[in-house]
């Protein structure tokens, strides 16, 4: 769960609805006076939201870059379904791609950990809609032991407990470890978030976190610029297994020392340099 550092939205940024054929998705959007560089959506993970990525909008746009950061089907302020195969990879997938062809030419596709994996989804599916692809603290298949402990107590929980109950039991593990508790207004939203999800498609998003297959050697061979970002601190994918991913890419690579899952949030600055030198290195970037 990522955690956002504020909440207000810069200036420059507003909330708005992008339509797709199976229904509009919330989402936060900011573009330059004069667009210089490619067109720039962000696609947050598991049981996170577009507010994940608010703290690298200002700074992308300032770079002239149109961005879009959204949430995707059943997360915060975007409607979700009852039939969980509404949340297939590939049907996220398509929402991905339908949000794409509403762009101004091809784009830098951003996923964040879940994210990462439908947005490899969508570049897959149709190569010519991306312009480059980031991995964000994202694996290269399902998320391997120990993470993948806390998914599968939270799959086991979903069918026969409500969301507040689990909030409640999640948020007590949780300040047991945690360094600094969020300010209350962001753990106030937080919680807001987590139980505004909808239960179908965090059980659906669960199970393929538990079981997706390894896509590697077929978004090798796409031919597609990748960048593999994450910090040697993430405790979800491993580092040492995401750094064996971007090998197997050819991909790029960014490092941050001292961060965790959620580098968009926590380290906002870092993120957004690493990804401006990444898009510069691409064909056409501008």
């Amino acid at each position: 769960m990522s955690t956002p550092p504020f909440l207000e939205l810069p200036a420059g940024v507003r909330a708005t609805e992008v339509p797709t054929p199976r229904g509009a998705l919330a989402a936060l959007r900011a573009e330059p006076a004069e667009a210089t560089g490619a067109p720039v959506l962000l696609v947050p993970g598991y049981t996170g939201s577009k507010e994940d990525f608010i703290a690298v909008l200002a700074p992308i746009v300032a770079a002239g870059h149109p961005v879009l950061a959204i949430d995707q089907r059943g997360q915060l302020d975007t409607p979700g379904e009852d039939d969980p195969s509404a949340y297939d990879l590939k049907v996220l997938a398509d929402d991905v791609l339908a949000v794409l062809a509403g762009l101004e030419g091809p784009a830098h596709l951003v996923g964040h950990s879940f994210g990462g994996l439908v947005t490899r989804t969508a570049a897959l599916a149709d190569p010519a809609a991306v312009r480059s692809l980031t991995l964000m603290s994202s694996g290269p298949a399902a998320i391997p032991a120990p993470a993948n402990q806390t998914i599968a107590l939270l799959a086991q929980a979903l069918p026969v407990m409500d969301l507040e109950t689990i909030w409640v039991a999640k948020r007590q593990l949780e300040s047991q470890t945690e360094v600094v508790a969020p300010a209350p207004e962001i753990e106030a939203w937080l919680h807001n978030r987590f139980v505004r999800s909808h239960p179908v498609g965090m059980l659906r998003m669960a199970e393929q976190l538990l079981t997706e297959t390894d896509r590697t050697d077929e978004l090798a061979a796409s031919g597609l610029p990748v960048l593999v970002a994450f910090g040697d601190r993430d405790d979800v994918w491993p580092p040492d297994l995401q750094a064996a991913t971007a090998q197997r890419l050819g991909a790029q690579t960014a490092v941050w020392p001292g961060v965790g899952h959620s580098p968009a949030a926590d380290a906002p600055e870092q993120t957004v340099e690493a990804l401006l030198a990444f898009w510069a290195t691409t064909a056409d970037a501008a």
